[in-house]
This record gives structure tokens, sequence and C-alpha cells, in this order.
């Protein structure tokens, strides 16, 4: 494998010292459980939003969607609209409150402890089953960037499946072993700035190598006559129910522990505008990229059928197919490390959030109360190792998609935890039984949903005969159980509901 050492693989080595070389120094500054999850709430405008960008587009920005988009057309391109919505209102409504709202009740360290700290006894059954969601929706979502890992290692080494899993795999764990939280997000910004250069350069260079726009558009029409589907419509063979269900991704954003742990970890309230403008742009120029070179690879393998043998059996591998065929050797390497860049920046995060649920919320909880610092961090440290050997198995079945893995994992957090969430930072009286029922339903309604639609509905919603993207009545039901339980069960005590007033008026008055 290491006998011919070429300009790819020494570029993509560098790029992985350059990354251990992060945590090493991250491991230096950290002194405490706080510094290891959370980087002492120290972070500016720029570092917030690039790692909250980077850990949210995980491998499936730069495989996953160009894949759907390169098969199906624009018409797969609602999810990066529905995603953009998203994420824009969860800058704008969630972002700094629950900066306030965190530190306020006794400086939460995780979504869990806040609950616990914000409803106080009554919390603690909801930090469980919150930490317990938790756990179970990140293997399943660390799995998806285990998969998207393999598939990279496999590219550069040109090894089977599970080396290349077992690469991707250790790869990632060394450096949110070592570094924790620091690491994650320093690293995070690289590869932020690197994974956009890549998907700005990629559909430059295929327009030119192709002979320029008209070329492209003469080409990707004889694709629309061949195949019989409009590439470039946006509702092509696409029902209302598939546009809802694509759309409705951008609902996952209020319920995401990966994402909002950037937000606790601000520097403050007012830097969250700047940030929301850094990363809104960033955002928008990625999926952008994304969606154009899946377009972009429609004609350019009709153009060239000979080198689309890979990509017709894995259609995932487009933009590491193009790349290869685009540039040398050396830029290759470059633009191999944006792709490892997306699944290092979102796998560590999730790992890391795993690893801070089970110490912080059932560790130190349960087990430990009085542990140190030192113990706790070595705790994480030892959790992350144990949720990567699990994402690991889960990822073994090298058919597995990268794609399908996030959908179900991005339902779970977006239905379980976006309302539960919205309701506590909006509304004074929501209750912690209420949290508790909405936690539950939008849960259990994202694992059953499709069973229930399947053999119940006989496949059937609306009329149509396709699948609803369980996010949707997963999140409608978590609400209106928030809201039935919370108005007419058992009211949220006095002193709760002067603490929400208190963040409330510290949020409105800082932002």
């Amino acid at each position: 494998m290491f006998d011919s050492l070429n300009p790819t693989i020494i570029t993509f080595t560098i790029y992985l010292i350059l990354i251990l070389g992060i945590g090493v120094v991250a491991y230096l500054k950290t002194k405490n459980f706080s510094d290891y999850i959370l980087g002492g709430r120290s972070f500016g405008p720029l570092v917030t939003a690039l790692s909250a960008g980077a850990s949210d587009m995980s491998g499936w920005l730069l495989m996953g969607l160009p894949g759907d988009i390169y098969k199906f057309g624009l018409a797969r391109s609602w999810v990066a609209i529905g995603l953009l919505i998203g994420a824009y209102y969860n800058w704008k409504l969630v972002a700094g409150r629950l900066r306030v709202h965190t530190e306020i009740n006794n400086n939460a360290l995780t979504l869990p402890d806040f609950f616990l700290n914000r409803f106080g006894k009554e919390g603690q059954i909801i930090k469980t089953i919150a930490a317990i969601t938790i756990l179970f929706f990140f293997t399943i979502y660390c799995a998806s960037g285990m998969v998207a890992g393999a598939q990279l290692f496999i590219t550069i080494f040109n090894v089977d499946y599970h080396t290349g899993l077992y690469y991707g795999a250790i790869a990632t764990i060394a450096y949110t072993f070592i570094g924790g939280f620091l690491a994650v997000s320093w690293s995070d910004t690289i590869q932020a700035s690197l994974m956009l250069f890549a998907l700005i350069l990629t559909p430059i260079m295929i327009i030119f190598t192709m002979g320029g726009w008209d070329i492209v558009v003469e080409h990707t029409q004889t694709a629309s006559l061949i195949n019989n589907i409009d590439y470039q419509s946006l509702i092509h063979n696409v029902s209302f129910v598939a546009i809802i269900s694509a759309a409705a991704w951008g609902l996952g954003y209020f319920g995401q522990p990966h994402i909002l742990a950037r937000f606790m970890a601000a520097d403050g309230v007012k830097i969250m505008k700047k940030a929301r403008r850094i990363g809104m742009t960033w955002m928008f120029l990625c999926l952008a990229g994304a969606v154009t070179i899946g377009y972009l690879g429609i004609s350019y393998f009709q153009m060239h059928p000979n080198q689309a043998e890979i990509v017709s059996k894995n259609r995932e591998n487009i933009f590491i197919e193009l790349i290869k065929y685009l540039f040398n050797p050396w830029v290759v390497g470059i633009l191999l490390s944006a792709i490892l860049a997306a699944v290092m920046s979102t796998l560590s995060a999730q790992l890391l959030m795993s690893s801070s649920t089970l110490t912080q919320d059932f560790y130190k909880a349960y087990f430990r109360r009085q542990a140190s610092q030192k113990e706790l961090v070595w705790t994480g440290r030892l959790a992350v190792l144990l949720i990567s050997i699990i994402a690991i198995f889960i990822a073994y079945d090298e058919k597995s998609r990268i794609l399908a893995l996030v959908s179900r994992a991005w339902a779970g957090f977006g239905a379980a935890f976006g309302p539960a969430l919205l309701f506590t930072l909006f509304w004074r009286k929501t209750s912690a039984k209420g949290v508790l029922a909405g936690i539950i339903a939008g849960g259990a309604t994202v694992i059953l949903w499709p069973i229930f639609q399947k053999e119940i509905l006989q496949g059937y919603i609306f009329g149509y005969h396709e699948p609803l993207y369980e996010i949707i009545p997963g999140f409608i039901l978590s609400a209106l159980a928030i809201y039935l339980v919370s108005k007419y069960g058992p009211q949220a005590p006095e002193a709760i509901q002067l603490k929400f007033d208190e963040a409330d008026t510290i949020y409105h008055t800082e932002k």
C-alpha cells in the first residue's frame, strides 16, 4: 500500500498531522471538564459560526447531497432550501437565548443538564430520558460519519471497506480523545474553510474543463432525454409530500445537541448577530456548491461515460471521482482532505456530545457526584472510545447509505428536542412534565412512524404513495404534547417561572 507514495497521499497525510497537532495543543490547554466539553465558553463570532457550520455539515454535504442531485436533479435541492431556512431561524431565535439560559441555570454544560437545572427536582427524569435519547440517536449519527470516512480512505489508500472504516475512525477519535472541545472547535475553523474552498473551486473547474456553460447545458439536456428526468426542474416527478419532507429537514436544527453546544460555548449574546451573518454566508455558499457539483456531474459524466463506472455503482462517490479526474495529485490531496474535514468535524462533535452525556449526565449524576475535574476529563475520553466502537459496529455493513443514516438521527433530535427547547426558551409556563411528554412523543414518533405509515396507512399520506419524513409528525406531536400537558397538567412552579423571567430579561438587555 505504501510502496509508492504519491502526492495525494503526502498532502492528505500532512493534513492529518496538522489536525492531530491541534489536538495536542488543545490537550495542553484543557484544565477542567468545562474546557473539555465547552472550551470555557470563550469563543468569538468567527469560531462560533464556523464551528457550528462545520459540526453541522457532515460527509453528506460533499457526498450524500451531490449524489442525490446527480441521480435525481435539482428536485432534490429542497433539502438544502429547508436547511438554510431552519439554520437562519435557529441562529435568530435560539442561539442567544440558549447562551443566557444555560449560564443562568447553573452554567449547564449539556442539554440534559440544562433541562435538569431549568426545572429543578422534576428535571431529573427529563435529564435521564434526554440523555438516553442523545446516546441512541448520536450513535446512529456517528455511524454515518464512519461510513463516509471509510469511503474516503478506500479511494486514497485503495483498501477494502472495513480497513477504510478503521482508518477513518482512528483519525477522528485521536484528536477528539486528546483535545476535546477546544481541538474540535479550533480544527472546525480550518475544516470549514477547506470545505468552502473545495465546494467553490470544483464547480468552476468542471465548467472550465467541459468548455463552458453552453456545453454543460447541452449535455444535461441530452441526459434528461436519455433518462427521462428533467434535471433542471425543482418539481419534476416530485410530489407535494416529497417537497415538504425535504424542506422539513430545516426543523431539525432546533434540536441538534452538537450544534446547540456551539451556541452555549460562545463568549456572549452580543457576538451572535455577527456569528449568524458569517455562519449563514458560509452555509449558503457550501450548499450552493454541493448542489452545483451534483448538477454539473450529470453533464460531465454524460460527456465522459467511460469515467462513470464507480459513480454508477455508488452515486455518493461523485465528488471524489470528479476531483480525481479534474485536478493534479497535489490538489486532489487537498480536496480529499476537505471531504475528511466534513466527516471529522461533524463526527468529532457528535462523539464529544455523546461523551459529555455519558460523563456528565450518567457517570457524575449517578455514580461519582464528587468526581474530580481530572477524573471527569478522562472519563469523557474513555466515553469517546466506547461510542466509537458501537458506531463502527453499526457502520460495518458496507452497503450503508450516508444520507439514510443521517436522516433518521437528524429527525430523532429535531422531533425530540426541537419543540422542547423552543417552548423552554419562549414560554415561561412550560412545565417539566410537558417537556418530558414532548421528548418522549417526538422520539417515539420518529422511530415508529415509518412502520405506522407502511403497515397502517399502507404507504399513503395525503393521497400520495410517498413516505412522509418522520420529523414532521414527530415535531407536531411533540409540540402538542408539551403545550397540552403544560397548560392542563400541573403548572410550572412560580420559582421556575421567575428564573425564566430573569434569563429573558438578561437576553433582551445584552442582545
